[in-house]
């Protein structure tokens, strides 16, 4: 594309027509003024663009690099040397990556189409963000680490601002990461059980509460709460958290993990800043925008706490997860990643409906969780019996049901190649750095059923939904025959006295 310019126009029309080179000239100019508009108001276009000016958009941007100069000389130990052709061809040439040794926004002398797309890219995910509900959002950055280590880097950038601090107080959610961010950052989690409420595990405030008298708003870094999460848990009453932790003057982190996609999650995080206090709230790359895993939106209310999270990052990065999510949202517009928030929602709906209906059929019940608005959760009593009989072989007495029989469900799923699903069994515990969680899985010591999760994510299709459908009944049914033969090959002691 650019080298094609107004003098060598001029020179090829005396090879064709001087009428055709007129109507390529002017195709290029319309995809040239695609691309002064973006630079101009760094917004996501209303409608996507095609590959075709992506892709030259991206080879402009490259060649705007020193290592695709031509006769330049790299003279350093870092020069974007690229061995094999079809690594090059597969990251566009743009081999610099992110950032600096000290800063991973900073611009790079010698890679200016780099920092170009570095910046672009966070404009772009910044009015995604607004588009999606947090209309206040001002400053996001995008770190080429997944959610776990985007909190680690929160926290770490939060230990500066309360180096006498020492817990991070967390309302349970069984998912391994966001413990582990805690423990990898150097601080010891308060975990707090959740309430039942009905189907739903709620946040317990009072007890949040209670716990932030007991322990003191100096010694504690910050309030870790959750948004999207496995049903039967409800996301967070991240207002009322906010609200806490403005009282007590103690730092907000929302784990947004998968919520962006959700109309519901993300007004929670506007209206928690708009009463409360949030410092920061983080999203992954994959889950919402439908790229490889590797990347993580860290966003705020503050510019300037943005600016110093992202500094805590050390060194350069890798540019792919900025590559990924910027041709992607490009290849979409605003109306793209529009029609996809509105059919998830309708797949939630759809997902709900069909699990309702066959949940029914096999004795179950598609258990009332309202404040999930993406996980859905069919209980397995039924299936395998009373769950609060449910406990690990070494802890049977005979009589009772070991939790790997209902978690062999998920398998049987997963070979019948349906993914995503989890199965819940109360009764197997687990260990995580200093902790040890009761009933893991389940968010909860005491829940009382046994479940299958499932999840109606973006980029889901009604016709996902249908055969999922179709090979969990199949599967139950077969589950249900084999826990049968089970019992009846199972001795029977009353009758052998």
């Amino acid at each position: 594309m650019c080298v094609m310019n107004a003098s060598n126009f001029s020179v090829a029309e005396a090879l064709v027509p001087s009428s055709y080179i007129r109507q390529a000239r002017d195709a290029k100019t319309s995809r040239e003024n695609q691309v002064r508009q973006l630079l101009e108001q760094r917004k996501l276009p209303a409608e996507g663009w095609d590959g075709a000016t992506i892709d030259g958009f991206l080879h402009d941007l490259a060649m705007m690099d020193s290592n695709n100069f031509k006769g330049n000389v790299g003279a350093g130990e870092r020069e974007a040397r690229i061995a094999s052709d079809l690594v090059a061809h597969r990251h566009f040439r743009l081999g610099h990556g992110v950032g600096r040794s000290g800063d991973i926004t900073a611009i790079q002398p010698k890679a200016a189409g780099s920092s170009i797309l570095m910046r672009l890219t966070n404009c772009l995910v910044l009015d995604i963000i607004k588009l999606a509900g947090v209309r206040s959002a001002a400053a996001c950055v995008l770190l080429p680490v997944a959610t776990g280590m985007s909190l680690v880097l929160t926290f770490l950038y939060l230990r500066t601002k309360r180096p006498k601090a020492k817990y991070i107080i967390w309302p349970r959610i069984d998912q391994k990461s966001c413990f582990k961010s805690m423990v990898t950052a150097g601080f010891e989690p308060v975990v707090v059980e959740n309430v039942m409420e009905d189907d739903e595990l709620r946040t317990d405030v009072e007890a949040i509460e209670a716990k932030i008298c007991e322990l003191g708003s100096d010694t504690i870094l910050c309030l870790h709460s959750t948004t999207s999460c496995f049903a039967p848990r409800a996301a967070d009453r991240v207002v009322e958290l906010a609200n806490l932790c403005k009282k007590y003057d103690i730092p907000h982190v929302v784990n947004n993990a998968y919520g962006l996609q959700s109309s519901k999650c993300m007004h929670l995080i506007q209206e928690a800043h708009r009463t409360g206090r949030i410092d920061a709230f983080i999203q992954s790359t994959d889950k919402n925008f439908l790229v490889p895993v590797g990347g993580a939106v860290v966003a705020g209310f503050d510019k300037q706490v943005i600016d110093e999270i992202s500094q805590t990052y050390p060194g350069r990065a890798s540019a792919t997860p900025s590559i990924d999510v910027f041709i992607t949202l490009l290849s979409l517009g605003v109306a793209g990643y529009r029609k996809l928030l509105a059919q998830r929602k309708d797949i939630y709906e759809y997902l709900s409906a069909g699990l309702l209906s066959l949940a029914s059929s096999h004795g179950e019940r598609l258990l009332q969780t309202k404040n999930n608005p993406i996980s859905v959760a069919v209980s397995l009593v039924s299936v395998v019996g009373d769950a609060t009989k449910l406990k690990t072989v070494a802890g049977s007495d005979g009589d009772e049901l070991d939790p790997t029989q209902t978690t062999e469900l998920g398998s049987m799923l997963f070979t019948r190649c349906v993914s995503g699903t989890r199965v819940v069994a109360p009764g197997s515990d687990r260990n995580i750095g200093p902790h040890t969680f009761i009933n893991w899985g389940a968010h909860s010591n005491h829940y009382p059923y046994a479940y299958l999760t499932a999840a109606a994510a973006i980029g889901m299709t009604r016709g996902d939904v249908d055969t999922f459908l179709k090979r969990l009944d199949k599967v139950l049914l077969k589950f249900k025959r084999k826990q049968r033969d089970r019992q009846d090959n199972t001795p029977n002691e009353d009758k052998t006295d």
